[in-house]
C-alpha cells in the first residue's frame, strides 16, 4: 500500500455535538469517499440523500456499530478487525465518533501499536490524521464543576467503572490536536475568549475552534496531517509546566498557572487539612509530592473541578540501595540529574491551573504543611497519617 489512509477520531462528551459535526463533514466531504465508524446507529441520522448520491460507501463493512456501547478503555477486538477489513476497500478516509464516554489517549494507541493478540498492526494501514474533541460551550462549566461519576447518571460501562465526569472532560481536552467549541451562538464574547484561555493552559498545542452547530470548515479536521503522538502524550498544560515550559499568562480573564517546588515532606495532617479547603480557584493541578510518613513512595496528585485523586507513583529513587542506585544510574543517568544530597530525588512538584488564583496565599498555604526543623527528628510513627493509602498499579 503506497499511502495509508488517514483517520479522525471525534471525541467528546454526551451531547457535545459530535453527531451533527459528522453530518456536516458528510455533507462538505471535499470528494473523499468517507467511511464512518459510530458508537451508537440511533444516534447518527445520515441523511438518506448522501447516501442515494454515494458521496461516501456505507456497507455492512464499514458503517460500524459498537455493540459494546463504547470504544472505551482500549480500542477493542471488533473495531480493529472492521478497520484491518475497511483497508481493502476502495475508500479515502476514515471518521470515527466515539462514544460519549470514551478516553482517546487508548483509541490512538491502538492506531499506533500492533495489537499483539489479533496479529493486526492498524499502522499498516491508517495514518491518524486529527484527534478531535467537541466541547458543549453551554454546558462546559456545569459538567466540570459537576461532582457525579459516570455511574451517576448511569453512564458507566462496568460496576468498577469510577470515573467522573470532569475526569473525562480533562481526558479528552488533554489529549486533543483540535478542541471544537461548539454552541457559542449560547455563549457571550466573553465567555468563548475565556474558555479559549482556559483550554490553551489545558492543551496550549491544541487548536481551538469555535462553532455553531458542529460546522466545522472540514480542511480543518480532515487531511490536515498535524496529529503527532508523542507530542500529544506531552502536550498537556501540567506536563509543560512540570518541564519547566512555562505558559504564558493571560491576565485579561484571570487564568494563570504556576509550579510549587518543595525539598521538603509534607506533614501528613496539615496537608490533609489543606486539601479539605482546597482553594475553589483552583481548576486544575497535578503533579508529584512527598509526605514525611512515607519516605519509599512517590504521591501523585490529580485534580479537576471537584474531583481529586491520591495514588501512589512508583519508589523515590532514594529510596532504593546504593547497589540499585548505581544499576539505574548506569542504565540511565539522567534519572540522578536533579539530586539532592540529603533528599535523593524526594520533592514536591505540583502545578496549578487556575482563575484569579492568590498564587502567594497558595504557596504560603502550602508552605506551612512542610515538616518543620523540629519535627524531622521526630520518629515516622509519631505523625498521624490518615490520608488513603497510595495503590501502585
Amino acid at each position: 500500500m503506497s499511502k495509508k489512509i488517514p483517520v479522525t477520531v471525534l471525541s467528546g462528551f454526551l451531547g457535545a455535538g459530535k453527531t451533527s459535526l459528522l453530518n456536516h463533514l458528510l455533507q462538505n466531504q471535499q470528494g473523499l469517499k468517507i467511511a464512518i465508524i459510530v458508537n451508537d446507529m440511533s444516534e447518527i441520522n445520515v441523511d438518506a440523500k448522501l447516501i442515494k448520491e454515494g458521496g461516501f460507501v456505507r456497507t455492512e463493512e464499514n458503517m460500524v456499530e459498537m455493540t459494546n456501547g463504547c470504544i472505551c478503555c482500549t480500542l477493542r477486538e471488533d473495531l480493529i478487525i472492521e478497520l484491518e477489513k475497511l483497508a481493502k476497500l476502495d475508500i479515502d478516509y476514515v471518521l470515527i465518533e466515539s462514544s460519549g464516554i470514551s478516553e482517546p489517549i487508548p483509541v490512538a494507541q491502538s492506531f499506533v501499536y500492533a495489537d499483539g493478540e489479533l496479529g493486526i498492526d492498524l499502522n499498516t494501514f491508517f495514518q491518524l490524521d486529527t484527534m478531535v474533541t467537541v466541547i458543549d460551550g453551554h454546558q462546559f462549566w456545569k459538567d466540570y464543576q459537576s461532582e457525579d461519576l459516570l455511574m451517576d447518571r448511569e453512564l458507566h460501562v462496568s460496576d468498577d467503572d469510577e470515573r467522573g465526569i470532569v475526569d473525562l472532560l480533562i481526558d479528552q481536552i488533554e489529549f486533543a490536536n483540535v478542541i471544537v467549541l461548539n454552541k457559542i451562538d449560547k455563549l457571550s464574547d466573553d465567555d468563548i475568549a475565556s474558555l479559549k484561555v482556559l483550554f490553551y493552559k489545558l492543551n496550549p498545542e491544541a487548536k481551538f475552534i469555535p462553532v455553531k452547530y458542529g460546522q466545522v470548515d472540514p480542511l480543518q479536521v480532515l487531511n490536515t496531517e498535524q496529529f503527532d503522538f508523542e507530542m500529544a502524550s506531552q502536550g498537556a498544560g501540567w506536563i509543560k509546566e512540570l518541564n519547566e515550559e512555562h505558559i504564558p499568562e493571560t491576565e485579561e480573564y484571570g487564568i494563570s498557572s504556576f509550579v510549587y517546588r518543595s525539598r521538603k515532606p509534607f506533614h501528613p495532617e496539615r496537608f490533609q487539612q489543606w486539601l479539605e479547603h482546597w482553594p475553589k480557584e483552583i481548576l486544575r493541578a497535578k503533579g508529584f509530592f512527598w509526605l514525611v510518613t512515607r519516605n519509599d513512595v512517590a504521591g501523585f496528585l490529580s485534580q479537576a473541578g471537584s474531583m481529586m485523586t491520591l495514588e501512589g507513583a512508583g519508589r523515590w529513587l532514594a529510596s532504593y540501595s546504593e547497589v540499585e542506585q548505581e544499576a539505574l544510574k548506569v542504565q540511565d543517568p539522567t534519572l540522578f540529574e536533579d539530586w539532592d544530597e540529603q533528599a535523593g530525588d524526594r520533592m514536591t512538584e505540583l502545578v496549578f491551573i487556575g482563575a484569579n488564583m492568590d498564587k502567594e496565599n497558595i504557596i504560603y498555604l502550602l508552605n506551612r504543611c512542610l515538616v518543620t526543623e523540629e519535627e524531622k527528628k521526630k520518629p515516622i510513627f509519631s505523625f498521624d497519617d490518615s490520608l488513603p493509602a497510595f495503590l501502585i498499579g
